[in-house]
């Protein structure tokens, strides 16, 4: 009985799908036991953009070892996926910094591993020209990925064309299912590790924070300076929700840590430059989080927390809050997010908390806690 089947879930529309001479629209099942390569190098968002997708691969194969290979500096992300196996770290570092002889050891040593792996299937979520070949370069029978150009992905036994007019999470579910895996009810379950959830009780306890009152966590840089919205305007926000007797904690990277100098002279804790799990279990023990599009938003939504995304040009923003754009306050089409007023990010807020209140005595009676 074939494994992989039509899919029970809708979904969005792919762009052209072309297969390979000789290979099938739909994937069958490997004999015996098998490994799986996914392939996602970065960044944080899209990485945790696939984590719906590896949930659907393990549901088809039950008993198949799941390998993902990413970029070094994310893969502590992948221990909050809960169906891989296995983490291939690729420190592509070490091709900028100029040791040959190191970058000529890392690369053979990934490229006996992967060849030693005998995966059955690959399934390319990147569509780099450096991972096509690496997905070739398994010699796995099925090789399925993205192609945004048409001099890319003619080694994939299964290519499709990219389609950016659909949210990145969508777009990789459809991405499995153009090959036939059944999709049921989507999960998109992100699971901080114990010691990280660990750290971050005692970054609440340290800052004199309470776990059982309203917190908001404020996370105001992302990646791309045009997506921040001002910092000014965060700071006003906090303020105002710290005078209603919320808690507020300001989030970041390491990099963010002399920026954020004036949010700690007013003494708002700040969690900048600690480990990403922690941040994780930090965004866990809070309510709400607000933030611009950046990882820490996607990751704050796979935890199922509450979120207010600030979206600026949002007619060509593909990385919404997955399944609730609703969460989303938007600048006017082909505006930056600058554009989106403080007195409306605090009406989002106002509606996030209430909602968030209406859902406590059910949340408790489920043996939640409280808010």
């Amino acid at each position: 009985m074939p494994l992989f089947m039509s899919s029970a879930r809708p979904v969005p529309a792919l762009g052209r799908f072309q297969r390979s001479a000789g290979s099938s629209a739909r994937l069958g099942t490997p004999p015996g036991e098998s490994n799986i390569l996914l392939i996602r190098l970065k960044s944080i968002g899209d990485i945790l953009f696939t984590l719906a997708a590896v949930r659907v691969v393990r549901e088809n194969f039950p008993d198949a070892k799941i390998h993902f290979l990413v970029s070094a500096e994310h893969a502590t992300l992948l221990r909050g996926f809960a169906d891989v196996d296995e983490v291939i770290a690729l420190d592509r570092a070490i091709y900028r910094s100029g040791q040959w002889g190191a970058a000529l050891v890392n690369t053979f040593a990934l490229l006996r591993k992967l060849r030693r792996m005998r995966y059955s299937h690959v399934i390319d979520f990147q569509g780099y020209g450096e991972t096509e070949f690496l997905a070739w370069w398994t010699g796995a029978p099925v090789r399925l990925g993205t192609a945004y150009r048409r001099s890319r992905g003619w080694t994939y036994t299964h290519r499709v064309w990219r389609n950016d007019d659909i949210q990145i999470a969508d777009w990789n579910l459809a991405l499995i299912a153009s090959v036939g895996l059944r999709i049921g009810p989507v999960h998109n379950d992100f699971v901080v590790p114990a010691e990280s959830l660990r750290a971050a009780r005692d970054f609440f306890s340290s800052n004199r924070l309470d776990e059982t009152k309203p917190t908001l966590f404020i996370q105001p840089f992302t990646s791309s300076p045009h997506k921040n919205w001002p910092l000014h305007r965060f700071i006003a926000l906090a303020s105002h929700w710290q005078t209603l007797g919320v808690q507020v904690i300001f989030g970041g990277g390491p990099a963010d840590v002399a920026a954020l100098a004036s949010v700690r002279t007013l003494g708002f804790p700040i969690c900048a430059g600690a480990p990403m799990l922690v941040s994780a279990g930090v965004i866990q023990l809070s309510t709400l989080v607000v933030g611009g599009v950046t990882g820490l938003l996607h990751l704050a939504v796979a935890l199922r927390k509450r979120v207010v995304m600030l979206v600026g040009c949002p007619d060509c923003e593909p990385g919404f809050p997955f399944q609730h754009r609703d969460w989303a306050v938007t600048a006017p089409a082909g505006k930056p997010v600058s554009e989106i007023a403080t007195s409306t990010v605090v009406a989002a807020s106002v509606q996030a908390f209430a909602q968030l209140a209406s859902l406590a005595p059910a949340v408790k009676a489920a043996g939640g806690t409280e808010l």
